[in-house]
């Protein structure tokens, strides 16, 4: 069990909020009007927790900004229709608030893209903190955005734990000194998440309640 005077810090798509079938929808609707072509799905799993920006950089390098607008454009315009809620979220959210948790969540998405998965959810207001892709100017697996998680919690690096689905969040936590739980439920391959060595590999929401608050 973590201590509830722990800090805990969450990644967002894939581990609290249900964003998988509209980030991999967004990017195929990008791939295929600007370059013609699409990636098999697990190639396009591997690309989620990076920055967006980072992932066309280094993928499609002469279209990467109209890669980058294109998925933003159409990703918000269907977030409504395509987000959805993780079973079990809800009410762990409000036991951490009744334990008197210090938690909040880390992620690369932009801020707006983030308040709205929140608001679609159902969790905005209810989260301490909220660190984005504009917090901090290296991104996972860059320990940074989870050192300024952990500052803006006031809680030391070593006594925080990162939650996350994919492989750069266990990456970006053991870089930064700091536990991770790897969560099966979103992007990452459950092979590819304990190959990477996170502190707990958990496949359903009570059983990460049962680790966080017992």
């Amino acid at each position: 069990m973590i201590s509830p005077r722990a800090g805990i810090l969450f990644d967002l798509d894939g581990t609290l909020v249900d964003t998988i079938p509209l980030i991999l929808a967004s990017f195929d609707h990008a791939l295929t009007h600007v370059v013609g072509e699409t990636r098999p799905e697990p190639v396009i799993r591997s690309w989620i927790g990076r920055r967006l920006g980072e992932v066309f950089e280094d993928e499609y390098p002469d279209h990467a900004r109209e890669l980058e607008r294109v998925y933003i454009e159409w990703n918000l315009a269907q977030a409504a229709r395509l987000i959805r809620r993780y079973p079990g979220i809800d009410a762990l959210v409000r036991d951490l608030n009744e334990a008197q948790a210090r938690f909040g969540v880390v992620t690369s998405k932009r801020l707006t893209t983030a308040e709205d998965a929140l608001r679609l959810s159902d969790l905005k207001g209810r989260i301490e903190l909220l660190a984005t892709m504009e917090s901090t100017s290296q991104h996972k697996p860059d320990p940074a955005p989870l050192l300024h998680g952990a500052a803006r919690l006031s809680t030391p690096v070593e006594r925080c734990v990162y939650v996350g689905d994919a492989v750069v969040d266990i990456r970006a936590a053991q870089a930064a000194g700091m536990p991770s739980i790897a969560v099966t439920w979103g992007a990452g391959a459950r092979d590819d998440l304990v190959a990477a060595g996170p502190d707990h590999v958990i496949d359903d929401v009570a059983a990460l309640h049962a680790v966080l608050l017992g």
